[in-house]
């Protein structure tokens, strides 16, 4: 691939859309996230440090680029961050002051700057959210600015031993490729990660869990298993499992998603080097914060082997398109769409 594909990186992260293109030969124009522990990250591996707060952008700075990457934040339509909020009286989703209105900072980039291509990322549920008012929210105003919308629910345990389940969504701008046609891959038919191959033999006892959290979590999962629900920990063991449960931002707290069984001693977290490897991040990326900050960042980022088997696709589509073939014309689905906007 050409470096003259560029893109940005928005909602960055610590860069696992930039991990991606840049491993295709893309170039990153521009990365931006509010995180300032997240930007560090960025800078160490990159080279360079993302702006920071989205809603203090203007978009007639940006360079002109083709791709725009985004994992916009998912708090207010993930399962459990919707669950809570509406236990303690605040508002969710669009009506959330701080990240809900974050996707139309992301419209006014699309607006001011046009790109080819919109590549995003958001939790499985996303469709679902609101009775699906909030997905036809974002859907319509996508259309509306002219482009085809693509969306597939992905497992990352197709990639790495993980299961986590993302909404990937592909849009291609309508006035560049009137009658482009394209097909999210097909899964691999072999992991590119094992969980034998993520884990450590030798690990330090400060990863082990105390007697008194282990204690814990153990009672935790008794209570809510009385309560009916599966709230509890996720004990891996090594001679049966094959993949983990997600990972999330909250794995810093206990760990209690992914505990590794020991012979002989309390469960343990995975090592920071081990979080890496389950998000397919390479061996050279440098982690520089605390174990903290790299569980947050790690358990907000995306499964690089995942998103680069659908950026592939993305640049194989285009390819192909500019050579004359893949060609379905969906104007018809999109006008019908359009005259409901």
């Amino acid at each position: 691939m050409s470096n003259s594909i560029t893109f940005v990186d928005l909602f960055c992260g610590i860069g696992g859309f930039h991990q991606t293109f840049a491993s295709l030969g893309a170039e990153c124009v521009f990365a931006c996230d509010y995180d300032k522990s997240a930007r560090q990250t960025y800078s160490a591996n990159y080279g360079f440090e993302p702006f920071g707060d989205i809603r203090e952008l203007e978009p007639n700075i940006l360079p002109d680029f083709d791709i725009l990457c985004a994992g916009f934040p998912c708090q207010p339509f993930s399962i459990a961050g919707v669950s809570k909020k509406i236990s303690l009286g605040r508002k969710h989703g669009f009506e959330d002051e701080k990240q809900g209105n974050l996707f139309f900072e992301l419209l006014k980039i699309i607006q001011n700057k046009r790109p080819k291509v919109l590549f995003l990322e958001n939790v499985k549920n996303l469709k679902s959210h609101d009775k699906g008012n909030t997905w036809n929210i974002i859907e319509r105003n996508l259309i509306s600015q002219g482009y085809y919308v693509f969306a597939q629910i992905v497992d990352a345990k197709y990639f790495v031993p993980q299961h986590r389940e993302r909404i990937f969504i592909v849009c291609f701008d309508r006035m560049a490729f009137p009658d482009i046609f394209f097909e999210f891959p097909a899964y691999p038919k072999q992991r590119i990660t094992e969980l034998r191959d993520i884990i450590e033999e030798k690990v330090d006892k400060k990863y082990t869990l105390s007697d008194k959290l282990w204690q814990y979590l153990q009672k935790h999962k008794e209570n809510s298993a009385r309560k009916g629900n599966g709230f509890g920990y996720g004990l891996v063991d090594l001679e049966k499992d094959e993949i983990t449960r997600t990972m999330s931002a909250r794995y810093y707290k206990d760990g209690s998603e992914i505990l590794i069984k020991q012979s002989g001693e309390n469960p343990r977290r995975l090592t920071p080097n081990e979080a890496r490897k389950l998000f397919g991040y390479p061996s050279d990326f440098v982690i520089s914060v605390s174990d903290c900050q790299v569980y947050k960042q790690f358990g907000n980022t995306v499964v690089v082997p995942a998103i680069k088997h659908v950026a592939e696709q993305i640049l194989k589509t285009l390819d192909t398109y500019n050579k004359g073939g893949a060609r379905v014309r969906y104007i018809q689905q999109y006008l019908l769409m359009e005259e409901e906007v």
